[in-house]
This record gives C-alpha cells, sequence and structure tokens, in this order.
C-alpha cells in the first residue's frame, strides 16, 4: 500500500522549493583541482577513486599521488602555529610525548574520580554531618578533609587522610576509620594525584593551552553558556521548521477542500513496539506532518507525509544522515495493519502501519518524505570535504606520525601517507569518508531554508536559486 499524500500541492511544493544549499555534481568541481584548498582536493580524489572502484576498476597511481599529495599539504596546514587545527596538534602531542598521554588517559576518567572520591569524603566530612559532631579536634579534622576535596588538592587529601588514620579519634575501630581507608586506598584518588602531579609539566601545558584554543573546556562556565546558547538556537531552528509546516498544513486543507484534514507534531518519539532494531537509529523527529486516515476506528489515526528535521548548520545534516536513514528503516519496519501510538509534544498520535512501511531510503522516496530544515546562510563556497573525514584522514596513525616528525622540524617524506590511501580503499572502517562527497551531496539535496519553503508554500516558486 502506497504512503497517501496529497497528489498534486504537496508534491509540487516540494518539487519547487529552492535548494539554495545543493552541491554540484563532482564532474562539475574536478576542473578546479589546481586551484582548490588541500581538503576540496582531497574530496575531488577521495569521489574519483570511489567512483573507480563503483566501475570496478583499479584507482590509478597518478590519483594515488594527488591523494597523498593533497593529505601532505591538508597536514601541514593543520600544524601551522596560529591557524592551524589545535585539536589535531593536541593529539601528535599527544602520540610524542608520554607524559602527555599518560595526562590525557588520566583526564578520560578525571570527572568519574572526582565524583567519587568526594561522595566519600560527605559521607564522613559533610558540612551537615559535621554539625552533629561536638566541637573540637575531630571536627576541625574533618574540616580539613572537605576543604582539600572541595580544592581539589588530592595530594593533600590523601597526605590529611593517612595522618588521621594514625590519630586516636580516627583509629581503633573509631566509626570514620573504615571510611578513611577506603579513601587512601582508592585507586581514584591515586589517578587524581598522578593528574595533579603531570599538571605543571611543560608540556602537560602546552597540550592544555592547545585545547583551551580550540574551544572551551568541558563543564567550564563558556562552554556551559555556549552549549545553553546552541540549544537555544536550535530550538528556535525547530520553532521555525513547525510554524513552516503548520503553514503548509493549513494550504494543504485549503486545496483539498472538505474531508482533508492535515497537523503538525513535535518531538515525535518512535515507540519500541515497532519490529525492528532501534540501534544507531533516529528515534525522534523533529517535525512531521500528518494527514488524517479515513478509518472506523473511534479514535484519529494519522498517516505520515512528510518527515522534517531542524538544523542550525548546514553541516550538521550530512553527519546526521546516516542515522536519519537508519530511523527511516526502522519505521518502515512498521507492519500495514498495526496502528502504532507515537508520543509527541501534543500529546499521543496513532499512525497507521502502513503509511510507515510505505517509507524508502532510494532518492525518490527520499525526496517526497523527508526534509532538513535550516535558517542558516549559503556558503559562498562550500566545504567539499565533510568535519568527520577531515579528521578521520588526520587521525590516521600514519598522519599523525607525519605530523610528529613536522614538529620535530624534520623533513617528512609524504610517501609515508600511502598507508592511509590503502586504509580508504580496503578498509571497511574507512567507507564513510569514501563515500562521503554522495552522502553530503544527498544531505544538501534533502536541506532547505525555511523561508524557502515558506515562498513556495505560497506560490513564489521563483525565490532562492
Amino acid at each position: 500500500m502506497s504512503m497517501p499524500l496529497s497528489p498534486s500541492l504537496l508534491d509540487e511544493t516540494l518539487r519547487v522549493v529552492a535548494r539554495r544549499y545543493r552541491l554540484p555534481a563532482m564532474a562539475a568541481i574536478s576542473a578546479q583541482m589546481r586551484e582548490a584548498s588541500p581538503a576540496a582536493a582531497l574530496a575531488i580524489v577521495i569521489e574519483q577513486a570511489r567512483g573507480a572502484v563503483a566501475r570496478g576498476e583499479a584507482p590509478d597511481a597518478a590519483l594515488k599521488r594527488l591523494f597523498i599529495d593533497a593529505l601532505a599539504r591538508m597536514i601541514h596546514d593543520a600544524m601551522r602555529a596560529e591557524s592551524g587545527d589545535h585539536a589535531f596538534q593536541a593529539m601528535v602531542l599527544r602520540h610524542r610525548a608520554v607524559q602527555v598521554r599518560e595526562y590525557a588517559s588520566l583526564s578520560a576518567h578525571a570527572d568519574q574520580d572526582r565524583r567519587l572520591i568526594l561522595a566519600g569524603v560527605n559521607a564522613m566530612a559533610h558540612p551537615a554531618k559535621r554539625q552533629r559532631i561536638l566541637p573540637g579536634r575531630q571536627r576541625e579534622a574533618l574540616a580539613r578533609l572537605h576543604a582539600c576535596a572541595s580544592s581539589a588538592s588530592w595530594s593533600e587529601l590523601s597526605d590529611t587522610a593517612r595522618r588521621l588514620l594514625l590519630t586516636p579519634e580516627f583509629a581503633n575501630g573509631s566509626p570514620f576509620e573504615r571510611g578513611l581507608t577506603r579513601l587512601v586506598d582508592s585507586p581514584a584518588l591515586e589517578r587524581l594525584r598522578r593528574l595533579e602531579a603531570l599538571t605543571p609539566d611543560e608540556l602537560v601545558r602546552q597540550y592544555q593551552s592547545l585545547w583551551d584554543r580550540h574551544g572551551p573546556r568541558s563543564g567550564s562556565p563558556v562552554a556551559l553558556a555556549q552549549g545553553s546558547a546552541s540549544q537555544r538556537r536550535g530550538a528556535a531552528v525547530e520553532a521555525s521548521a513547525a510554524q513552516a509546516l503548520e503553514a503548509l498544513a493549513r494550504r494543504l486543507d485549503e486545496a483539498e477542500g472538505a474531508g482533508a484534514s492535515y497537523r503538525v507534531a513535535t518531538s515525535m518519539r518512535v515507540p519500541a513496539s515497532i519490529p525492528a532494531s532501534p540501534q544507531r537509529a533516529k528515534s525522534e523527529w523533529d517535525a512531521v506532518l500528518l494527514r488524517h486516515a479515513k478509518t472506523a476506528d473511534a479514535a484519529p489515526v494519522w498517516d505520515v507525509c512528510l518527515l522534517v528535521e531542524a538544523k542550525a548548520s548546514v553541516d550538521a545534516a550530512a553527519t546526521d544522515l546516516p542515522r536519519l536513514l537508519r530511523g527511516l528503516r526502522l519505521l518502515a519496519h512498521a507492519e500495514e495493519d498495526i496502528v502504532y501510538p507515537f508520543k509527541t509534544q501534543q500529546g499521543m498520535v496513532r499512525l497507521r502501519g502502513a503509511s510507515l512501511s510505505a517509507l524508502t531510503t532510494d532518492a525518490a522516496g527520499l525526496k517526497r518524505a523527508v526534509l532538513y530544515c535550516c535558517d542558516a546562510p549559503a556558503e559562498a563556497a562550500p566545504r567539499l570535504l565533510s568535519a568527520a573525514s577531515r579528521m578521520q584522514l588526520l587521525s590516521a596513525q600514519a598522519s599523525v606520525e607525519f605530523a610528529s616528525i613536522l614538529a620535530d622540524r624534520q623533513h617528512a617524506d609524504a610517501q609515508g601517507l600511502e598507508p592511509v590511501w590503502h586504509q580508504l580503499l580496503e578498509s571497511p572502517r574507512w567507507d564513510a569518508v569514501l563515500n562521503q562527497y554522495p552522502m553530503l551531496r544527498q544531505a544538501r539535496e534533502l536541506m532547505v531554508h525555511t523561508e524557502d519553503l515558506l515562498a513556495a508554500i505560497n506560490g513564489a516558486t521563483g525565490a532562492g536559486r
């Protein structure tokens, strides 16, 4: 059974809406190889290699040389002191210095370790607990213990706990003896002490500085403020996308007249009752255009007409697309004769399995059923190499070793990057990079500006590109 859509206005709206974020076919930009940036040149070469593999051919030696040269140039650019990629430079420094590797490894557990130690200290020395103890040496000692933990003075905390275990007030069966013993024997505290000891190291401080230049540290006031701003930005884009869908629903109702009934649901969450694995699939849709299904059910039943995802940035769609495709395949596993309940911000909505099972992930099916909505301006020079692909290329072992030689101010032979070329062509882990341009192009083909969508809904088909 096919998914019931308005056969005219909805299809026409999706057909005429301007696609200002669209990327050209690779053939149109391959001629610009000589003038291209290293990242753009890599995108062109990778797409040419993918095309050769798809035709059953082996990419030739000339293509390999172009790849290695472009990758070497991208690494050189990333290693520039001021204008380079500080996250990549931090990665290279971690590769070169054993103490930085140890610091980075310990830092990965630090938040969890801090919570564990603070919980142990609070169990004995929280201010509310200290109030129950008579004033005196024991109460003062617990206050010192708590102050060390609160100020993240881990070596001092360990030394204080060890000293307390030697005093009559805390040894010989004291209620605090077991807690203090657990504290001094804790692997978490030992890791925090080692992290504290490594922090003054010059290379560790350089590593911290690189990450600070890349962006605010996780949990810092600046990072929290940026996170809040990003959430507000995302919510604003979702709201504008929902408003555009509401306008489309009204227009469809007007066009179809009596008997038609469209509505919009937001934050639609996929129920566990759909018989397929939800692993790594989109489980919540930002906005959905629904059409009332004429059924004998007493409660309203709806068919899916259009699924919309809102993105604050253009690049976010390409990153999201694999998850979206898995989400569509999950919905398509719905059984045709079952009605599924979906939670939304507007309450529970009941969707016919027949409309869900009709969803497909082929190019034609996607263009009929999915939109990415964005309100960011289209770039004058769109990025041809996705951020994820760029980072995977830079993070390859051969790339990091090449960059390490550059960091030591020695000549680095670009031929050392040849293993990355072979990984790209042979390793399944590199499939996403090999196929990155078709994925990028497909995601941007599905993306529209909310203003362009409203213009198409209102019949202003000449707007945009």
